[in-house]
């Protein structure tokens, strides 16, 4: 299907580039987590939420960027029985680092397509991820 190969290629493209900018264990699963983390770091609960997985799924992710250095467990200043996901150095330079791929992939493809071409299909992509995020909480 069309949407799988795009999706297949964007994580292609972002994931070999990332092995060649210093993040080669960074595997498409990790980005479930990395994508939604900022400084100061998120609950594990908050992260299940955000990308529809189980918290065990995010656990055991969780689990595997602490071994790899990506992010570390901090208790949670609101809440010291919980825990906060924050990235380590370098987990904020993988996830600069993905933000400004994807951001140059978005640059390229306006390019190709053409500035009004390229907004008509960001306006589409948008209006499908709404209905797919619908479809997901209404369920």
């Amino acid at each position: 299907m069309l949407t799988g190969q795009l999706m297949r290629a964007l994580q292609n493209e972002l994931f070999e580039t990332l092995a060649e900018q210093g993040h080669p264990d960074v595997r498409p699963r990790h980005g479930s987590v990395l994508a939604f983390l900022d400084a100061e770091g998120v609950r594990a609960t908050d992260l299940a939420a955000r990308t529809g997985q189980h918290k065990q799924i995010i656990g055991t992710i969780v689990d595997e960027l602490v071994s790899l250095g990506y992010v570390r467990r901090e208790p949670d200043p609101a809440d010291r029985r919980a825990k906060r996901i924050v990235p380590t150095e370098h987990g904020l330079d993988e996830i600069a680092k993905a933000r400004a791929i994807l951001a140059t992939t978005e640059q390229r493809l306006e390019r190709t397509l053409g500035e009004q071409r390229f907004a008509a299909f960001r306006e589409a992509l948008q209006e499908v991820t709404g209905h797919q995020q619908a479809w997901r909480e209404g369920r």
